[in-house]
Formats: C-alpha cells, sequence, structure tokens
C-alpha cells in the first residue's frame, strides 16, 4: 500500500469511527447510561409541565413519594394527579440534578441518587429550592421505567 493509498485509507477509517460515535450512540450505551436517559426526560417534562410524558415514564406497579407526598403513591392516575397538582397551577418550576450517583444494580436495575434544584417561579419572583431525589429504574419488555421515585427537601 502506497503512502497515499494509506492515507485514505486511514482518513476513512477515521470518518466511519467518528459516524458510529455520533450516529450510534446507543450501539455503546450500558444500563447506566439508558436509565439516565429517562431520568433526563423526568426533568425536561417536570421543566416543561408536561404531566402525560412525566407520568408515562412511571412503571404501571411504581411506587412513589413526592416532596409533598403525605402517603406512598401505588397508583398511576394518582401520580398523575400529584404532578397535574404541583405543575399546572400558576408556578412553573426548572429541575436541574447538582450532583449525581448512577448504580447499576444488574443489567435491568439503576438507581439514580441525586442532589437536586428546583427553579420556582410564581409571579415572576424565582425561589431555589434544593432536595435529594432517588429514581430506582428497571428494564422491561417496554424499556426503561421508573419503578420507585422519592424526593424530599433539603434539611436546613
Amino acid at each position: 500500500m502506497n503512502c497515499r493509498s494509506h492515507q485514505l485509507h486511514v482518513r476513512s477509517l477515521t470518518i466511519l469511527s467518528l459516524w458510529l460515535l455520533l450516529f450510534v450512540p446507543s450501539a455503546f450505551a450500558g444500563p447506566k447510561e439508558d436509565a439516565l436517559q429517562v431520568v433526563e426526560r423526568w426533568a425536561k417534562a417536570f421543566t416543561e409541565a408536561d404531566v402525560d410524558t412525566i407520568t408515562g415514564l412511571y412503571a404501571t406497579d411504581a411506587v412513589f413519594i413526592g416532596t409533598g407526598s403525605k402517603a406512598i403513591v401505588t397508583k398511576t392516575e394518582d401520580i398523575k394527579k400529584y404532578f397535574q397538582g404541583a405543575l399546572l397551577g400558576s408556578r412553573r418550576f426548572v429541575a436541574t440534578f447538582v450532583e449525581s450517583v448512577v448504580t447499576s444494580a444488574s443489567e435491568t436495575t439503576v438507581v439514580v441518587t441525586a442532589m437536586d434544584k428546583l427553579a420556582m417561579t410564581v409571579d415572576a419572583k424565582t425561589t431555589d429550592l434544593f432536595g435529594r431525589v432517588t429514581f430506582v429504574l428497571a428494564k422491561g419488555d417496554s424499556g426503561w421505567k421508573i419503578i420507585s421515585f422519592h424526593r424530599s427537601a433539603m434539611p436546613a
């Protein structure tokens, strides 16, 4: 192989490698990355007050304890009611994760533990609310779903 041919071959391999990395990321993703995408979709839907999308991220038998929950919630319709009450009023939120740890319990179960910040805006005044949140996600026939959720306010 001459020098020119070798350079073209290396260039072609480089382009193919970059294409694979850019356009086929799921081929390299593992359980942690897949589950984390669900949590990122949750944060986006929370920020957009998209109750249907948030509710759809939970398994039908999920266990849920929200910041304002007074009981353990185990029904999808009650999770939906919680988010309707929390997100569809005059308050607006932006959810971000300040710090997180992702633990793979198995190929089909992942725990995401995080410190979060909810920027809550009411009447043009924004207040930052810090909290602790845990998502347990499991991969089933319908993909990755949240099977357990708990969020609590950060102690003073």
